[in-house]
């Protein structure tokens, strides 16, 4: 099914579009790939949260979560249904988390410094098909990680609600988790990616 429209799409691209290169191509298949899979796999999570009753619950988590995964990016499965196994038990998991969990305010913060120190060690994380080549986009992206760790902790220190606090707390904990050398490895897949193409991970744009 996915390969099948996948390569409608592409064909279609072809069709519409024959002044762009296979790499431009390629670059556009590889962003819609991803809407592709975000779809279904957010349709099958989210039917589960629906039946399970926990679907506001997961919605904050999601919410959290994706906030900060725009900046520090990490690790994507090399398979469809790796994505979808692991995506399920984590966030249907975490969101039951969320709701039984009470952080004390103390054990939070020494939690959020570790989660400071992954952040600015390891993030962002490339993938082979999305390397960050360009240093300074890297610097950018560590920068706005780091604000994004700032913003949940100053909002969980402030905030009341426990639940909301936890979806904050829970979002980092999964990105720091989708970050982390060990984790690439245990799902066989290459880490720093952009240092397979030398010294245009200076230079390049």
């Amino acid at each position: 099914m996915k390969k099948l429209f996948l390569k409608k799409i592409k064909n279609l691209i072809k069709i519409q579009y024959p002044e762009y290169s296979s790499e431009k191509v390629e670059e556009i298949m590889y962003g819609v790939e991803g809407i592709y899979l975000t779809i279904t796999k957010s349709v099958i999570i989210f039917s589960i949260a629906f039946v399970l009753g926990i679907l506001k619950e997961l919605l904050l988590l999601l919410i959290a979560f994706n906030f900060i995964r725009l900046f520090s990016f990490g690790m994507h499965a090399s398979k469809s249904w790796i994505c979808l196994i692991f995506s399920s038990s984590v966030f249907i998991g975490g969101t039951y988390l969320c709701k039984l969990i009470t952080i004390p305010t103390n054990v939070l913060i020494i939690s959020y410094i570790l989660i400071f120190m992954i952040i600015m060690k390891y993030s962002p994380a490339d993938t082979v098909k999305r390397p960050l080549i360009n240093k300074k986009k890297r610097i950018k992206y560590k920068l706005l990680s780091f604000l994004v760790v700032l913003t949940y902790l100053i909002i969980s220190l402030i905030i009341k609600d426990i639940l909301i606090r936890n979806s904050l707390f829970m979002g980092l904990v999964i990105e720091c988790i989708l970050i982390l050398p060990i984790t690439y490895k245990i799902f066989n897949l290459p880490y720093k990616n952009y240092k397979n193409y030398g010294l245009t991970a200076v230079s390049s744009v």
